[in-house]
């Protein structure tokens, strides 16, 4: 049996959380659910500009690939009936590919690694000189961009929502000053950045870092780890596969040794 365990999770406040909840649960963890990001959809989808002025849209003809890097956008694209045509589609990972699937589509492409380093390892050897449309939000990284582009590739990128910090966000932030925590999983750089800005808020901020490096910190990939480390946060746990999955399994098993599943 594992000790009561408290993780701290900062996934969105839809399924995304439940699921998260619950994994937690299932492994005998006690779950902090603290949502750090926020979806406000632009209302812009590929092909078509912002949805207000036609003559934004990019060619009749199309790109020849199209990247989707979360199931979010997935969503957001099939509730607005787009579809990626005759383009070769590649998801960033396993969920994101899944919706594309559910809503319909062909899924051409998974990379390996899924993250954006991992997308462009998967197609710098067949973008070059073709249109590629990468729809995301707007906090993607450049990596994914510069590399398609340093591949031959005329990217063009589709902001289809923003990821923003809610409302009354940060209770773990005081949890953490205070010792209260014994592991978080940290699932994007931003999250790290958003827990840093609800410490500030409250006066916290020192605290709530020195009370991360005593607890055990997940985080999703390489990207959010440099990301804390930057911030003076020292990073215990990289799952081998950026999935939430993976991340709190072995944050669990790091906080909690004596767990056996």
């Amino acid at each position: 049996m594992t000790r009561d365990v408290r993780v701290a999770v900062f996934r969105p406040d839809d399924e995304r959380m439940v699921r998260a909840v619950e994994l937690l649960d299932s492994l005998g963890a006690t779950p902090v659910p603290d949502p750090m990001l926020a979806v406000e959809p632009t209302g812009a989808i590929p092909g078509r500009g912002d949805g207000d002025d036609p003559d934004t849209d990019r060619s009749a003809a199309g790109p020849e690939f199209v990247v989707l890097t979360s199931k979010t956008g997935v969503e957001l694209l099939a509730e607005a009936d787009w579809t990626p045509g005759e383009a070769t589609l590649a998801c960033i990972g396993p969920r994101t590919a899944e919706a594309a699937r559910e809503a319909g589509w062909t899924v051409d492409v998974v990379p390996e690694e899924y993250t954006s380093a991992g997308l462009v390892a998967a197609l710098e050897g067949d973008v070059g000189g073709t249109v590629v449309e990468v729809a995301r939000s707007d906090h993607g990284s450049d990596v994914l961009l510069d590399g398609l582009r340093a591949a031959g590739a005329d990217v063009n990128e589709t902001v289809l929502y923003r990821l923003v910090r809610p409302e009354g966000s940060g209770q773990s932030t005081v949890m953490a000053a205070g010792g209260e925590l014994d592991a978080v999983c940290f699932t994007s750089s931003l999250t790290v950045e958003n827990f840093l800005a609800a410490a500030d808020e409250r006066g916290v901020r020192e605290e709530a870092v020195a009370g991360l490096n005593r607890a055990v910190v997940g985080v999703i990939g390489a990207p959010t780890r440099e990301t804390a480390e930057g911030y003076g946060i020292r990073v215990d746990v990289v799952p081998e596969n950026a999935t939430f999955e993976e991340l709190a399994t072995a944050v669990v098993e790091e906080a909690a040794p004596t767990y056996h599943g």
